[in-house]
């Protein structure tokens, strides 16, 4: 006999099965689950496989939504990003992640944004020294020149 509180839905080709009396998804997927991203990306639409993790679940009415947590890595960049993964979302799947198919490691991944920091760091310094210059300098051309502190836009 079926139980009239379990409903099943499907979030962009997966299905979770709703108890309607407490609202609680009883599925595979849960908060902390590893998984593997696929989507396009890119100039040439390709698509691309990234690790990440689910941390949240948004259980709207109209649009429910899975929050994943991915790491897209490259030869010199490491950037933490988030998808909001609903059955509106196209050109994207998610799937269980094997602890084999990470092809890179933590520490390789921290030693990355690290240098990127210290890369930042030093493209600020640059940029506050080129105002300094300007300041002390262009007051020749301009007339007086008054220090303005940076506003975030």
């Amino acid at each position: 006999m079926e139980d009239k509180n379990i409903k099943i839905i499907e979030i962009n080709g997966i299905k979770m099965e709703v108890d309607m009396r407490t609202v609680k998804v009883v599925s595979n997927y849960k908060i902390g689950s590893k998984v593997k991203v696929l989507k396009k990306t890119g100039y040439n639409n390709e698509m691309m496989s990234y690790p990440g993790i689910i941390v949240g679940f948004d259980n709207f009415e109209k649009l429910p939504t899975i929050i994943i947590s991915y790491l897209e890595v490259g030869y010199q960049t490491a950037d933490v990003k988030f998808l909001y993964f609903n059955s509106e979302l196209k050109d994207t799947e998610i799937c269980p992640m094997n602890e084999n198919d990470i092809p890179f490691n933590s520490v390789d991944v921290e030693k990355i944004m690290s240098n990127t920091i210290v890369l930042k760091r030093k493209e600020l310094t640059e940029l506050q020294n080129k105002r300094d210059y300007f300041i002390n300098n262009f007051n020749k051309y301009f007339g007086e020149i008054k220090e303005t502190e940076p506003e975030l836009v």
